[in-house]
């Protein structure tokens, strides 16, 4: 009788089981980030900025280097007392820990910029992820590009479906086209 039960057991915890297969798939973040229009602008965006803050630290440099060599050029003609001398040197190394403070406020300044032009891009394909995992009954949706995916069946990627979902061409469809004659055109991701 107690075999019975076991077995009978059994038998709901592996049908209940089956009722509840979950559904894995796997896209190339990376590789969609790359098609969107907005990420490139986003990226130009940053690079002019960075290329602006860079142009003021240089400036700033520079006039400090113009400063240190006037003060070498005053010690060696014999221009300025030791003790003039001392002051001097003392004033140019707070404007050098000034010039790092900068640089590091830049560096700041740079990742907020870039936080704030990327997020809402961010934020947009993981809903259209967040979507296709829903609307296609996906579990869970794992990232290739992180290099944590060892193996995926090409049939669980859902790059397209997410493609799709952002309004992005379909990349093995264009790829199709572009493809001479008897070419291989599988796509892995």
């Amino acid at each position: 009788m107690k075999a019975i039960k076991y077995i009978l057991a059994a038998a709901f915890i592996i049908a209940g089981m089956q009722g509840n297969a979950q559904k894995f798939g796997y896209l190339n973040s990376a590789g969609i980030l790359s098609e969107v229009p907005e990420v490139k602008q986003a990226e130009s965006n940053l690079k002019a900025y960075q290329e602006q803050l860079s142009k003021q630290g240089q400036q700033k440099v520079e006039a400090l280097q113009a400063k240190y060599q006037e003060l070498a050029r005053k010690e060696k003609q014999g221009e300025i007392a030791p003790k003039a001398l001392q002051e001097q040197a003392d004033k140019l190394k707070l404007e050098e820990e000034e010039l790092a403070k900068l640089e590091q406020e830049m560096q700041g300044q740079l990742a907020q910029k870039r936080e704030a032009l990327l997020q809402p891009i961010l934020d947009r394909v993981n809903k259209a992820i967040q979507d296709v995992a829903k609307e296609n009954g996906y579990t869970y949706i794992f990232d290739s590009s992180t290099g944590i995916l060892l193996y995926a069946d090409e049939a669980s990627d859902v790059s397209a479906l997410v493609r799709a979902k952002l309004g992005l061409p379909n990349l093995a469809a264009a790829k199709k086209d572009e493809a001479p004659a008897g070419a291989n055109t599988s796509v892995k991701n």
